[in-house]
């Protein structure tokens, strides 16, 4: 089992300079290692078709409306699901929320939480961010919560690769977007591309209501 993970916006509090409304993390699963190969095979397919091989990361922010419809199309053929937890900032207290590695930290727990019951000595990868001892201190503070003793391990490993040389994790970042802007109701498309992957879709939360 593959999981891979990206988010949206970003981890600081509402009403700080330059912060996001939501916060969104999102999950994207393969339960099954070859079908994750053949979608990679098949992003890969893509970009020849498309870009005639050019190097192009598929990145939701900057792709046109066409890129997205497409990608997101060709790539709900192959059988992944989706979880996203979407963070209302305007609803969240505490003095842990003020600090964007503990929010971060936070926001993937609670994410996995509520994966857990689907995970089965799952391989997670996480886009590459912050320093490595955040890196570090995150893959510490996931194991510690994820997987229970006398249980069936959940998370046999957790990585971080770089997005631009994973395509699956640049799956993660279009399905995240599609959520992200789900959330942006004055956006003509906001609707649009989310019903794309509608079958894809194992859990969309907003929290706190």
């Amino acid at each position: 089992m593959l999981v891979f993970i990206d988010e949206s916006g970003d981890p600081g509090m509402k009403g700080k300079p330059g912060s996001s409304d939501y916060f969104v993390v999102t999950a994207v699963i393969f339960e099954d290692r070859e079908e994750a190969q053949a979608c990679d095979s098949r992003i890969d397919a893509i970009r020849t078709e498309w870009f005639k091989g050019r190097p192009f990361e598929f990145h939701f922010n900057s792709c046109s409306r066409d890129i997205r419809q497409r990608f997101l199309v060709e790539t709900a053929k192959f059988e992944y699901v989706y979880m996203s937890f979407i963070f209302n900032k305007a609803k969240l207290y505490g003095e842990g929320f003020q600090y964007k590695n503990s929010f971060y930290k936070y926001a993937v727990n609670l994410l996995f939480q509520n994966l857990k019951p689907y995970l089965k000595n799952a391989t997670v990868i996480f886009d590459r961010c912050g320093n490595r001892d955040f890196q570090r201190e995150l893959k510490k503070y996931l194991g510690k919560r994820v997987n229970e003793r006398g249980r069936e391990q959940a998370v046999k490993n957790i990585k971080t690769n770089n997005s631009e040389s994973n395509n699956l994790l640049q799956l993660a970042d279009m399905v995240c977007g599609t959520v992200a802007r789900f959330l942006r109701k004055a956006k003509p498309d906001h609707l649009d591309y989310r019903r794309i992957i509608s079958h894809r879709e194992l859990l969309l939360k907003i929290w706190p209501r």
